[in-house]
This record gives structure tokens, C-alpha cells and sequence, in this order.
């Protein structure tokens, strides 16, 4: 894997992640992992599962799950492919994006995507929820906007958060797909994700992460000018 397909941090000396940007779309695909254990976590499979494999050996962790943020085909591409080669559970997103994980085939076509299928997770996530990697635990918050069933993975802990499409770094998810609305999104992200503080970085599904507290003063879609 090239420099520029791969970037790594290190959230804390308690977890690692490496963004694997994936399909056509350049999506965020996150491996994240418990530094303690070596448990890790793929988050938005999108595609490109052999990049992603290839990512998890040379990262020497042992996924034991994956989770979605959402239901969109750049995100959930290639999980059903990804959960039949590693043999773990798929968690998430939020029941209401089920219409969406019913038709990544017919989704997957419009994009001239192949190989792609239609799958049920091992397990819905609802506001309230918490998933588990390792030693790390994240809640769930439900965050419509996006997509109706979009979910934000929220480490109080690390002060981290994983938020999908929902928020970007200068930006907000994009609300003219089925089901999106940007008064909900809107909604979802002040009041939700801003009252997590202005210290929480986070990894969103496209472009560079960011902070709450840089979000909160600098993107036009919060402070008004958009």
C-alpha cells in the first residue's frame, strides 16, 4: 500500500486506526484497533476488499468485527464479502437504513460497481447502544440527517469519535439522497455531536478529520453562512 493510500494515527496509546480510502468515492474505510489486544474493528467496508486485507496484515491486528455508520453503497459495498472472508458479525447502522442494505446491488449497478450484495447486519444499533473492541468501548449515538439510520461511534475515553457521513471537516453530509433531510442532519450534529465538547477529534467518511471545537467556529453549514 502506497504513502497516499495509507495514513495512520494514533488516537492514544490505547487504539491505533489506519484510513484505507476505498472505491471510486475515496471513502474512509477505518481500521481501528485496542492497542492492548490487537482486537480491531473494519469501519465502512465500502469496497476494495482485497486493499483492506491487505491493510489488516500488514497491520498486524485480528478483526473481530465490523461496523457501519450507514447504509450507503461507497460504505457498505463490499461488508457482506468482507464478513464471509473474516467470518465476524457486522453491527450497525440504525434499523432505519434497512431499504438501503436491501438493494446495494441495484445501488451498486447505477456506479458500475460489481460484486456487491444485498445482506442483513448481525446487529442493528439504536441510540443508547454500546459496541466493543478490545478494551474500547464506544457508544452509539443515532444521528438521521445523511440517511435516516446514519450512527456515530462516540469514545468518551479517547475523546474520539468515528462520524460517518454526517459531519466533515469544513462541510456537513449531503441531504438529496433518499430519506436525507438537512434540518434533520442539522439537528443531529448540534445536538448531538457538539455537546460532545470542542476537544473530540473525529474520522469522518471522506477527506480529513477534524475537531468539534474547529467545526463549531469554522464550518459555514454551523456558524451560518451557508
Amino acid at each position: 500500500m502506497t504513502q497516499d493510500a495509507r495514513s495512520e494515527t494514533e488516537t492514544t496509546s490505547k487504539a491505533g486506526a489506519v484510513i484505507i480510502p476505498v472505491t471510486l468515492f475515496e471513502q474512509n474505510c477505518t481500521l481501528l484497533w485496542c492497542e492492548a489486544s490487537k482486537k480491531a474493528v473494519v469501519i465502512d467496508p465500502g469496497g476494495d476488499v482485497p486493499k483492506i486485507l491487505r491493510a489488516i496484515e500488514q497491520s498486524n491486528v485480528h478483526v473481530e468485527k465490523i461496523w457501519l455508520t450507514h447504509g450507503h453503497i461507497d460504505h457498505v459495498g463490499g461488508a457482506a464479502e468482507l464478513r464471509d472472508t473474516l467470518r465476524v458479525p457486522i453491527e450497525g447502522p440504525h434499523l432505519n437504513d434497512k431499504f438501503l442494505l436491501d438493494h446495494v446491488v441495484s445501488s451498486g449497478a447505477r456506479f458500475g460497481m460489481t460484486g456487491v450484495r444485498d445482506f442483513t447486519p448481525d446487529r442493528w444499533l439504536n441510540e443508547g447502544d454500546q459496541v466493543s473492541i478490545g478494551e474500547l468501548t464506544f457508544d452509539i449515538l443515532h444521528c438521521p440527517g445523511h440517511s435516516p439510520g446514519s450512527v456515530v461511534f462516540y469514545n468518551k475515553e479517547l475523546r474520539f469519535a468515528h462520524v460517518g457521513d454526517v459531519l466533515f471537516n469544513g462541510s456537513v453530509g449531503r441531504t438529496d439522497l433518499p430519506g436525507g433531510s438537512h434540518e434533520t442532519l442539522i439537528k443531529s450534529i448540534t445536538g448531538k455531536l457538539l455537546p460532545l465538547g470542542d476537544d473530540i477529534s473525529f474520522i469522518c467518511g471522506h477527506g480529513a478529520g477534524s475537531t468539534i471545537g474547529q467545526e463549531r467556529m469554522t464550518n459555514p453549514f454551523l456558524t451560518g453562512r451557508m
